[in-house]
């Protein structure tokens, strides 16, 4: 059994894709295009790995703003199979590429998984969030260094607080995004 991949088109603003990182599907699947905002084109393509295994049912869909637009994926064979699905908007402009894992059929370890924003527009991207880890890392170690600097044993606690709680936020981060 096999989940849908989704695309979220127009979520963030206009022509944006928001599309899973990496999906697994052990057979024939769906494409759900939710378009949150105007009317769009979006092109669907496999690379030339996945077109030995899958065929997609139409490559090129109009799809009407507010609506969700299904396509369907028909897998062509039964090996083991990864390649990039190519997901694009706005004539070229919004791009998208997801990793595609076709594993034996009647696996059972299908899943659509780590989103991955547009431009920023519905999270963060990989280097606002290392940005923001190693920002964590400095304030936590500024805030350390001061409170001891300062000497005034509340304003250290206090301080030293306050810069364990940025490292321990960097750790979040880097833990949860593995950056």
């Amino acid at each position: 059994m096999s989940d849908s991949l989704t695309v979220h088109v127009n979520r963030g603003g206009l022509h944006s894709l928001d599309t899973p990182e990496r999906f697994v599907a052990d057979d024939s699947f769906d494409i759900v295009v939710a378009n949150h905002g105007g009317a769009t084109h979006v092109h669907l393509h496999v690379d030339d790995t996945l077109s030995e295994q899958l065929a997609i049912e139409t490559p090129n869909h109009h799809v009407a703003g507010g609506i969700e637009r299904r396509v369907r994926v028909t897998r062509t064979g039964t090996e083991p199979v990864r390649g990039e699905l190519k997901v694009v908007t706005a004539h070229g402009s919004h791009t998208r590429h997801v990793d595609v894992s076709m594993t034996e059929p009647g696996g059972a370890d299908a899943v659509d998984i780590e989103a991955r924003p547009d431009d920023g527009s519905a999270g963060l991207g990989r280097d606002e969030r290392r940005a923001l880890a190693v920002g964590g890392l400095v304030v936590g170690a500024l805030g350390l260094t001061a409170g001891v600097a300062v000497g005034d044993l509340r304003a250290m606690a206090v301080l030293a607080v306050l810069g364990t709680g940025g490292v321990v936020a960097a750790v979040a981060v880097h833990h949860v995004t593995g950056n």
